[in-house]
């Protein structure tokens, strides 16, 4: 329980908590041991609507905001983190409409991704740039009123299983030779040229997809690009931050539950000397130094969302929970494995799968470098400015209605 929740958002968990245990925990099993992409499972989380719950009720969603967005995602992930992060993905898509549409392509996408008809993905990193955005080499070249885009995109959440991709490419100037300007993209996923590279198996998240796309001579249609030319870095970028970031300390946070979970329970059952593991002095301290990591996990990433929900400047609030988070799901994971000892190591055990999953959180949306890098600019003063303050008229929550209003 936090101090941020209120009773709705209690309510809500109980609700995302009782859908997991029901309908995502008996499929966990067999995601890890196919570890093919999941499908099945994804879009009986999407279809309970809550890609939408930072879509305004105007387009369709549930207009809840970023702390229920938080909540879903934590509650997910605490059963599987590879839906936890499913979940998160998507929601980096309809962010980019959200921030950058025009009205038109907003009333087109917004309702259909709210309802889970139609799953966005966000494609900007590249295998020669990484985390270099501004290095990428996809282009965008202007023939009429198409654009044509080729190249490639690498590690796409929800890759083979999105209907529309946010692309971001460089856009070609007149003559055809790229330009130093980004732009950004709606490309639909059976749109001739766009190609899905073979799903590629990774060391966790088994059932995400987190894959490779080609594009081969794409046309899009002009009407299908978001915002301006020269937008695409501030889209990628807004979308990174205001909600890459609070999305994947959301995950953190779900791993970093359940491995509390799993081991205060081993350690109960479990007897050394005549007496349960958790009695022992040193096993005991580190049970309350995870106690104590999760309380301010917890706190960091429900402050962050709280502020996003009020308008309020919170870029270093969410670089902060994130950075913590995932590092403290890494340490914390390593740790339960240790108290686990050769149990910690078996695949029937869900410890081997956390410290797994967790290291998948760590490079997207900035690695700790990179947040660490964020903060030591605000720090010295030469931080860009922040998109929470930017964006703050579309994260805010609308003020409640007063009682005249609910009486009319």
């Amino acid at each position: 329980m936090s101090v941020f929740e209120t009773d709705d958002h209690r309510s809500f968990r109980q609700d995302v908590r009782d859908f997991a245990a029901s309908e995502v925990a008996p499929h966990v099993s067999q995601m890890e041991t196919s570890r093919k992409v999941d499908s099945q499972v994804s879009g009986w989380i999407v279809a309970q609507g809550w890609l939408g719950l930072t879509i305004p009720r105007k387009y369709g969603g549930i207009g809840a905001g970023h702390l229920a967005k938080t909540i879903a995602i934590e509650e997910i992930a605490r059963v599987s983190a590879a839906m936890g992060a499913m979940l998160q993905a998507s929601q980096l898509g309809a962010a980019m409409i959200i921030h950058y549409g025009t009205e038109e392509q907003k009333q087109t996408w917004l309702p259909q991704i709210a309802t889970g008809e139609c799953l966005p993905t966000i494609a900007v990193t590249e295998h020669e740039s990484g985390g270099h955005v501004l290095g990428m080499q996809t282009t965008a070249r202007r023939v009429g009123d198409h654009y044509v885009l080729d190249g490639s995109k690498v590690y796409v959440g929800n890759s083979h299983i999105g209907h529309v991709h946010g692309v971001v490419a460089r856009t070609c100037d007149a003559d055809t030779r790229p330009s130093k300007s980004l732009s950004a993209f709606l490309v639909r996923a059976d749109l001739p040229g766009v190609r899905l590279v073979p799903y590629q198996r990774a060391l966790g998240l088994h059932g995400f997809s987190f894959g490779d796309i080609v594009f081969d001579n794409v046309a899009v249609p002009a009407s299908d690009r978001l915002g301006d030319e020269g937008d695409g870095l501030d889209v990628a970028y807004s979308s990174s931050v205001l909600y890459g970031r609070p999305n994947l300390t959301a995950v953190a946070l779900g791993i970093l539950q359940a491995t509390a979970d799993a081991t205060v329970s081993f350690t109960k059952k479990r007897h050394r000397y005549g007496e349960p593991l958790a009695h022992h002095p040193v096993i005991g301290q580190r049970i309350g130094r995870l106690e104590h990591q999760l309380r301010t996990a917890r706190t960091l990433a429900y402050q962050a969302a709280h502020m996003l929900d009020h308008g309020q400047a919170c870029d270093n609030e969410l670089i902060n929970a994130k950075y913590y988070t995932v590092e403290t799901a890494l340490d914390a994971t390593r740790d339960a494995v240790r108290i686990h000892g050769g149990a910690g190591l078996r695949t029937d055990r869900p410890l081997q799968r956390f410290y797994r999953d967790a290291i998948h959180i760590d490079a997207p949306a900035g690695t700790a470098e990179i947040q660490l890098h964020r903060l030591a600019e605000t720090a010295l003063g030469v931080d860009r400015g922040q998109w929470s303050e930017r964006f703050a008229h579309l994260t805010a929550l609308p003020p409640p209605a007063t009682a005249k209003e609910n009486a009319a």
